[in-house]
């Protein structure tokens, strides 16, 4: 149905933007490193895509903080708020 193939494509969004951002944090990232990335990674995926991406990353910036200095895998992020299901 539309709803499971929208979250499907927000799922997708959701783990290419976060592993964007992984790479550009870098290993071991600060809070001040991952608040760059996020900005950064966000740009990169284009007008439209970057507007999601900034949504998604401003309304969930805590929890993708955490995420990334704990050293989760995109995926488990973005199941952990919910975008993607597993």
């Amino acid at each position: 149905d539309g709803v499971a193939q929208g979250r499907g494509i927000k799922c997708t969004l959701c783990t290419k933007a976060l592993k964007k951002i992984q790479a550009l944090a870098g290993d071991n990232p600060d809070k001040a490193a991952v608040a760059a990335a996020l900005q950064k990674g966000c740009q990169v995926l284009g007008r439209a895509m970057g507007r999601l991406c900034q949504r998604l990353v401003k309304k969930y910036q805590d929890q993708i903080t955490d995420g990334l200095q704990n050293g989760d895998m995109p995926r488990d992020i973005c199941n952990a708020i919910g975008i993607c299901q597993s």
